[in-house]
C-alpha cells in the first residue's frame, strides 16, 4: 500500500511536468490514469511473481511428498503405496542435502514482487527449512520407540486405518508393505544403536511398555494358533469385502500370512531383542539434561514447540500463576455445588464418586461414545454465531484400537484425507474408564472434535489459495492452542450449564496449565518421574494413572506439552486485544478466521494477521 502511493505520486509529479502546456484538469486527468496504469501494471508483476513463487513452493513440496511414501498415504496419494519410507541415516544426510538446495532455491526469489500472502509463505518456507538445517545437530535426541508413538506401533495402525483396500492391486501393496516391514525395522534397530553409541537411551519405564505392544504385533495366528493377529484379521476384513472370486481372495491371505511369518515377525523379532538389550543399559534419569548439551537442546526444543523466546524459567512461572488461578475459579465451583471441606477434599471427591464415572463393560463405553457424538452434533448446530469457514469433511468418534489402547494416550485426533475418500477422527481411550470422568467429557469432545482440532485440521486441508507446506503442515503452539481455547468456547455461547461440567472443562485446563510446570521442571530442574506424578495428583483431579502416563509424555516428547497453555494465552491475548481496539466492530467469528482461515502458523505472524484486522477495521 505504502509503495504503491509513493509510485503514484512521482509518476504524477513526473506527468505534470512533461504536460504543462495542457490545462490543469488534463493534467490531473492524465496523471491519475497514468498512475493506475502503473500501480495495475506493478499488481500483475506481483501476482505473476507470487503465482511462480507458490508454485515453486508447490513443486518442491509435492517433491518431497514423493519421497514419503507414507505420508503419501496419509495424503489419500497412492504412488507408492507398496512401500514404507527410508528411515536410514544415508537417506537422512541425503534429505539434508535436499534441503539445503531447497532453501538456496527459495532465497533467490526477489522478495519485494511478492504479495503481502506470499511473502508469510516465502518467509515461513525459508524459516521451516533453516530449522530443519540447524536441528539435523539434535537429530539423535529423542526415542524413537517410546510408548506414546513409534514404528512398533505405527506398522499395524497405519495398515488399520489409512492403507484402505479397494481392488486385488492394493490388496498386493499391503502384503508389499507387510514384506517391507522387516527392512524398516532393520533400520529403526540401527537409529537406535546410534542413540545407544551417544549415550541416549530412554529410561527404564519405556521398554515394558513398548516390548509389550511389540509382542502384541506378533501374537496370534499365523504365529501361532488361536485367533487371528492385529494385522491378519484387518487384511482378511479388507479382503472379505472386495468384489472378486474366493479363490482370488485365498490366495491373498495365504499371501500375507506367509510375508507376516517371514517378514514381519523376525523384524519385530530382532527389534524386541535390541529394545530387550537396551533395557538392560537403561536408568531412571528422566530430564533431557542428562543429553549431550541437553540445555540447549531443551531450549532449543522450547523454541520450536512455542514459537516463542520464552525461557523455561519464564515458562514454570507462567504455569504456577495460571494453576494458582484456575485453583481459585474451581474453588468457586464447590462452595457452588455446596461440598464441605477444602479443594484438595473436593478433587479426591471428583477422582473417586461412582457417579462420575461409566462401567468399564462394553455398555459402558457404548454410552460414553454415543454421549460424545451427542455433545459433538449439538456444537455443530452451534456453529453459524461462531465460524464463518466451517468444514466440509465429516468427523468420527471411535475408541482406541485394542492392540495400543494401553499405552496410548487418553484422547486424540486424526485429520480427514484431503480428498474426502476418509473423516477427521477423534478417538477416546476407553481402556481406563477410570481415566475417563463423564464431568471431562465435553471439553474432551470439544478439544479433538468441534470447535476444535477437526474445525481446524479440516479447514486447514480444505484452504484454497495457500501452499501445500501450510495446508499440511503445523506449529504446535497454533495448533494446540487453538484446542485449549475450543474448550473455552462453548462455555462463552452458554454450555457447561452443569457446575460438574464446568468443573471438568477447568480441570482440563488445570491440567495444561500443569503441564508448563512439570515439563520444565523434568528437563530443566531435574524433577524424578515421581516428582512430576506427585505434582499432578497433588494439583489435580485427575486419576494418578493420568498423572502417570503425562510425566511418561514429558519424559519421552521435551517440550511438547508446554505448547497448549502457551499458544491458548497467546489466542485468548490477542482476541482480547483486538476486542479493545475494535469495541462494537469486533465480530467473533471473523476473529476466529483470522485463527483458521491462514492455516497454522507461528505465535509472531498470528499477532501481526490480528494486528493487519484490527488495522482494517478501523
Amino acid at each position: 500500500m505504502i509503495k504503491k502511493s509513493v509510485l503514484a505520486v512521482a509518476v504524477s509529479s513526473a506527468l505534470m511536468l512533461t504536460a504543462c502546456n495542457d490545462s490543469q484538469e488534463t493534467a490531473k486527468e492524465n496523471s491519475a490514469q497514468s498512475a493506475s496504469k502503473v500501480e495495475t501494471s506493478v499488481a500483475e508483476t506481483n501476482l505473476d511473481a507470487s503465482a511462480q513463487a507458490n508454485k515453486l513452493f508447490d513443486e518442491l513440496y509435492k517433491a518431497g511428498v514423493m519421497r514419503n511414501p507414507m505420508f503419501q498415504t496419509y495424503l489419500g496419494i497412492k504412488d507408492d503405496y507398496d512401500k514404507w519410507n527410508d528411515i536410514s541415516e544415508e537417506n537422512t544426510l541425503k534429505e539434508l542435502a535436499i534441503t539445503k538446495k531447497d532453501l538456496a532455491t527459495i532465497k533467490a526469489i526477489d522478495v519485494s514482487k511478492l504479495d503481502a500472502q506470499t511473502k508469510i509463505s516465502h518467509t515461513l518456507y525459508v524459516q521451516k527449512l533453516e530449522n530443519s538445517i540447524a536441528d539435523h545437530k539434535w537429530r539423535f535426541h529423542s526415542y524413537p520407540v517410546n510408548q506414546m508413538f513409534g514404528l512398533h506401533s505405527q506398522i499395524p495402525a497405519f495398515l488399520i486405518n489409512q492403507h484402505s483396500i479397494a481392488n486385488e492391486k492394493e490388496a498386493q501393496d499391503y502384503i508389499s508393505r507387510v514384506k517391507g516391514t522387516k527392512t524398516l525395522l532393520k533400520q529403526l534397530v540401527d537409529n537406535l544403536k546410534l542413540r545407544e553409541e551417544r549415550g541416549i537411551i530412554a529410561p527404564k519405564f519405556v521398554f515394558e511398555h513398548v516390548i509389550r505392544d511389540s509382542n502384541n504385533i506378533i501374537t496370534g495366528a499365523p504365529f501361532e494358533n488361536g485367533e487371528a493377529s492385529t494385522v491378519l484379521a484387518d487384511f482378511t476384513r479388507k479382503v472379505t469385502k472386495l468384489e472378486i472370486d474366493e479363490e482370488k481372495k485365498s490366495a491373498l491371505i495365504k499371501a500375507v500370512e506367509t510375508a507376516l511369518t517371514t517378514h514381519l515377525k523376525p523384524g519385530y523379532e530382532d527389534l524386541i531383542t535390541y529394545l530387550n538389550h537396551l533395557e538392560s543399559k537403561a536408568d531412571d534419569r528422566d530430564g533431557a539434561w542428562k543429553f549431550p548439551e541437553g540445555e540447549a537442546f531443551f531450549n532449543n526444543a522450547l523454541k520450536r514447540t512455542t514459537t516463542t523466546d520464552l525461557t523455561a524459567n519464564e515458562i514454570h512461572e507462567i504455569g504456577l500463576s495460571e494453576v494458582s488461578r484456575i485453583h481459585d475459579e474451581m474453588r468457586v465451583i464447590k462452595d457452588k455445588v455446596g461440598f464441605e471441606g477444602d479443594l484438595k477434599a473436593f478433587m479426591e471427591f471428583m477422582r473417586s464418586d461412582k457417579q462420575f464415572y461409566y462401567a468399564g463393560d462394553e455398555a459402558g463405553k457404548a454410552r460414553y461414545l454415543s454421549e460424545a457424538v451427542a455433545l459433538i452434533d449439538d456444537m455443530k448446530g452451534r456453529l453459524d454465531s461462531l465460524f464463518l469457514t466451517k468444514p466440509k469433511a465429516e468427523l468420527k468418534v471411535k475408541a482406541v484400537e485394542a492392540f495400543r489402547e494401553k499405552s496410548a494416550g487418553k484422547a486424540f485426533y486424526q485429520s480427514p484425507a484431503p480428498d474426502g475418500s476418509r473423516p477427521g477422527i477423534y478417538y477416546a481411550n476407553l481402556y481406563d474408564m477410570e481415566a475417563m470422568p463423564t464431568y471431562q467429557m465435553a471439553a474432551l469432545a470439544y478439544h479433538e472434535g468441534i470447535p476444535g482440532h477437526h474445525m481446524q485440521m479440516a479447514i486447514k486441508q480444505e484452504l484454497e489459495g495457500l501452499p501445500m507446506f501450510r495446508k499440511y503442515g503445523g506449529y504446535t503452539a497454533h495448533t494446540e492452542g487453538w484446542g485449549l481455547y475450543s474448550e473455552m468456547i462453548p462455555k462463552e455461547i452458554g454450555l457447561y450449564q452443569d457446575p460438574y461440567s464446568d468443573f471438568g472443562r477447568l480441570a482440563m485446563e488445570l491440567w495444561r496449565a500443569c503441564r508448563l510446570v512439570v515439563d520444565t521442571g523434568i528437563h530443566t530442574k531435574k524433577w524424578t518421574r515421581e516428582q512430576g506424578i506427585e505434582y499432578y495428583v497433588n494439583n489435580t483431579p485427575n486419576a494418578k494413572s493420568d498423572a502417570v502416563k503425562m510425566v511418561e509424555r514429558h519424559v519421552v516428547m521435551p517440550s511438547q506439552a508446554t505448547a497448549y497453555k502457551i499458544g491458548m494465552l497467546k489466542i485468548v491475548e490477542l482476541r482480547e486485544k483486538a476486542k479493545t481496539a475494535l469495541g462494537e466492530k469486533f465480530d467473533i467469528r471473523e476473529y476466529h478466521d483470522i485463527i483458521l482461515k491462514n492455516g497454522p502458523v507461528p505465535l509472531n505472524v498470528l499477532e501481526d494477521f490480528v494486528a493487519e484486522y484490527i488495522a482494517s477495521k478501523s
